[in-house]
């Protein structure tokens, strides 16, 4: 029943992040990003999946750990992945107030809104699929 209402919950959100202006590309950037901090292999493979099928290419996924030292993201998706690490491990202030001040000149309202909620829903499934052990398996269809 619980996790009824988580996926009913990422749902939402998927829908709040569209009509926020966050593309798809994006939204599974932010994923992928938690999952990483969190070490969630179920998810970073769901994910890693969803980014390939949305467009995303295997060069910017490769360093998507260490995106500050890349040129290969945008401004938006930066301030983005800036505010997701802050929602994800929010106990130092000033680093999560300079994450919002960045995503302030990049994103909207509405947007910075949509980041935080995708951010929180991944963090809550990263901590459902680590506690419950869920396996990632070969199938037979890759991505």
């Amino acid at each position: 029943m619980a996790y009824h209402a988580l996926v009913q919950t990422a749902e939402a959100v998927r829908t709040t992040a569209a009509a926020a202006g966050l593309d798809r590309i994006l939204v599974e950037l932010v994923n992928l990003r938690v999952s990483q901090i969190n070490g969630c292999a179920y998810c970073l493979d769901v994910h890693t999946r969803a980014a390939l099928r949305a467009g995303e290419t295997t060069r910017r996924l490769g360093v998507l750990a260490a995106w500050r030292d890349t040129e290969l993201f945008t401004a938006r998706e930066r301030a983005a992945l800036a505010l997701a690490e802050a929602t994800t491990a929010p106990a130092d202030a000033l680093v999560q107030e300079r994450a919002y001040d960045t995503a302030r000149g990049s994103l909207s309202d509405d947007e910075i809104s949509a980041v935080i909620w995708v951010a929180i829903t991944i963090n809550a499934f990263n901590r459902v699929s680590i506690l419950s052990k869920h396996p990632v398996r070969e199938t037979a269809a890759r991505p």
